[in-house]
């Protein structure tokens, strides 16, 4: 059962450069969500914002709480989870919503890309009837105009007439993919999550489905979260980006500072940790230690059993987000990130 906490000033931020009183695409304000049996939040005070026509990325290990972060915003979530905070799409209250606001949300106002896209289509149906099903069922267009969309849309994602005669399994997995894109743009979404849609993609795949998604962003203008473990991928694609650890927030700010100068011990040990054409030969760099027990209640810094700069402080007192020196929109929830200021990031 969702309880929702009401906080000051409840209205949605403005999109980042946008109008005073627009809405964002995505406003999430101090989520907080427990699992059965978690002695701790799964996600513990998550902010996070997408404006309208911005991608942001949201990084992190596995586990770190990236994909519960997206789906809380469809309210995709397992039985028994309880939740507190806001999630705002487009300026309504996700976690407030009936079974009516919550189809409406679910098939014109936000949609998702998931990872395997040969899970989430029926081999047994084919790709026509996957793209107009949703709009077709809940009345949103008449078979009509739903075909014409989706043909407007394969068209749109780089695919043939004839792919919504064909079944799934006669299309590569970069065509499947693309078909993902094509129906979660039918209802004309305001916000757009991309749950790590290019993993299961060779890299030249890869390459194509990004920027297909950056072009569609260009051309719907519509808001886009994207989730991916893939550093270099969120510096490419991302025009801010949101460091995620143990449910937390850790840092946040436009992608080119925080991947230049990063603030968080997480965010640099991340970065040193990712593999690059230029690194030397030897072995790769791991973070030590693991990630906090779910079955235990946190203490302090999260990070502070595997940080080089932690102190008594940071097993004790847990850190506020503080922005950097003249970069308000950098911030990092670090007790001693001002030892990181300056500090490149070998991304």
């Amino acid at each position: 059962m969702n309880t929702t906490e009401q906080h000051p000033a409840d209205t949605p931020r403005p999109a980042p450069g946008g109008r005073p009183n627009t809405p964002a695409a995505l406003d999430i304000r101090n989520l907080r969500m427990r699992l059965p049996h978690t002695a701790r939040p799964v996600l513990d005070g998550v902010d996070l914002t997408v404006g309208a026509g911005e991608t942001v990325a949201l990084v992190g290990e596995s586990g770190s709480g990236k994909t519960l972060t997206s789906r809380t915003v469809l309210r995709l979530l397992p039985a028994g989870t309880t939740t507190e905070g806001t999630v705002h799409v487009a300026g309504d209250d996700v976690l407030t919503m009936n079974a009516r606001q919550l189809r409406h949300l679910r098939t014109r106002t936000a949609a998702m890309i998931f990872q395997d896209p040969r899970a989430a289509i029926n081999p047994l149906r084919r790709i026509g009837d996957f793209l107009t099903e949703s709009v077709r069922l809940n009345k949103i267009m008449t078979p009509a105009a739903a075909q014409a969309r989706a043909g407007e849309l394969l068209e749109a994602v780089g695919l043939t007439t004839e792919v919504p005669r064909r079944y799934p399994g006669q299309l590569s997995g970069g065509m499947l993919q693309r078909v993902m894109i094509a129906a979660a743009l039918m209802g004309d979404p305001t916000l757009l999550l991309a749950d790590e849609p290019t993993t299961a993609l060779d890299v030249t795949t890869q390459a194509e489905v990004v920027a297909l998604l950056g072009d569609l962003r260009a051309r719907f203008g519509t808001g886009l979260l994207f989730v991916t473990h893939d550093l270099g991928l969120a510096a490419a694609i991302s025009d801010r980006v949101y460091v995620m650890y143990a449910g937390r927030i850790a840092e946040t700010g436009p992608a080119a500072s925080v991947f230049a100068r990063p603030r968080h011990p997480y965010t640099k040990a991340l970065l040193d940790s990712t593999p690059g054409l230029d690194a030397p030969p030897g072995r790769l760099v791991a973070i030590d230690g693991q990630p906090p027990d779910l079955r235990r209640e946190p203490t302090g810094c999260p990070f502070a059993p595997r940080c080089a700069h932690a102190t008594e402080l940071c097993t004790t007192e847990t850190p506020r987000s503080m922005p950097a020196r003249g970069e308000p929109a950098h911030t990092a929830a670090c007790h001693h990130s001002d030892r990181l200021e300056g500090t490149p990031g070998d991304a």
